[in-house]
């Protein structure tokens, strides 16, 4: 075949990207993308439409490099925003190409981030900008992540998800008149989109940080950095710090929110339990339960690791 596929030895090569582009035919590059990726033997999602393309992918260094190529070629996608990570074992089951009404929900119709997005500005001239008293600095990410971590001064709105960000700027619409609006989220794919959003509605001096928070904690030295706490990312790791460190924070194997050490010594915390963000909204059957399925799981982590030992 010639073909590079992923050995199970070796170090897999992650890749999350994204890229807003008007992609009129995108529903006739699934096939072909699908059948690019299986053949070298990635797996992960891609979801593709008519605004973009948005997904992240795992396999080896040449079958990614191979993939990132063949995009940057592909109409309307040269310049796509990646960022790579490394991890020990394939991190997806199947590779799935889906064809979707946005890349990144919203919910609002009609909007063309490729061509109507605010200022990209880069992580070294990101603190000029939230420094001045005249900028209004917008969290454009969801409660859940913003608890752990965000910029000094950012403003939280609070959101459950990215389909209630437009009601909010809606409600606060005064507070934007004549300001500096400056916004950021963890890659920047939900900042350049909201951007977009904002702008529609008749303001001008838009901003958003270029590569959002994981670029800013990768090139911003620590002594000159404005984020405070970690930034939540959506896999094992949980959470990093500057220069892209793993962080310390954990998941609540209940609820699933981030927890930071301090959230760890709260008497609601048990781990695989509850924490302090889901036990009022927990009955007593309900930790009972969970209880019984993390004694579950460290059983079968000691059976594989005894296999493990003896084999």
């Amino acid at each position: 075949m010639g073909m590079t596929t992923a050995k199970e030895n070796q170090p897999i090569r992650v890749a999350a990207l994204y890229k807003f582009a008007r992609l009129d035919g995108y529903e006739a590059l699934r096939a072909p993308l699908a059948a690019f990726c299986r053949g070298r033997g990635i797996k992960g999602t891609l979801l593709l439409a008519h605004e973009g393309i948005n997904g992240t992918v795992a396999g080896s260094e040449e079958a990614i490099a191979a993939l990132i190529d063949h995009l940057q070629t592909t109409e309307g996608l040269a310049g796509i925003e990646v960022k790579y990570s490394a991890a020990a074992d394939m991190p997806f089951h199947r590779m799935k190409v889906r064809l979707k009404r946005e890349i990144v929900t919203m919910g609002v119709d009609n909007l063309d981030p490729a061509t109507g997005a605010g200022t990209y500005v880069a992580p070294a001239d990101w603190n000029a900008l939230i420094s001045d008293t005249d900028t209004l600095v917008i969290d454009t990410r969801n409660a859940y992540e913003v608890s752990i971590g965000t910029f000094k001064g950012a403003v939280d709105p609070k959101t459950a998800s990215f389909r209630e960000f437009p009601a909010w700027i809606e409600q606060h619409r005064e507070e934007l008149e004549g300001r500096k609006v400056a916004m950021f989220c963890t890659g920047g794919i939900r900042c350049e989109k909201a951007t977009a959003y904002v702008k529609s509605l008749g303001f001008k001096n838009v901003f958003h940080l270029q590569g959002g928070i994981l670029k800013y904690l990768e090139e911003v030295p620590a002594d000159e950095s404005l984020w405070q706490g970690e930034c939540f990312v959506f896999d094992e790791r949980v959470s990093v710090s500057h220069g892209l460190a793993e962080g310390e924070a954990e998941l609540c194997r209940a609820c699933r929110h981030p927890l930071t050490a301090e959230d760890r010594l709260s008497a609601k915390y048990a781990v695989g339990v509850s924490c302090p963000h889901c036990f009022e909204a927990r009955s007593d059957e309900d930790r009972a339960r969970y209880a019984e399925r993390h004694r579950q799981v460290e059983l079968a982590q000691m059976r594989g690791s005894k296999r493990h030992i003896g084999s």
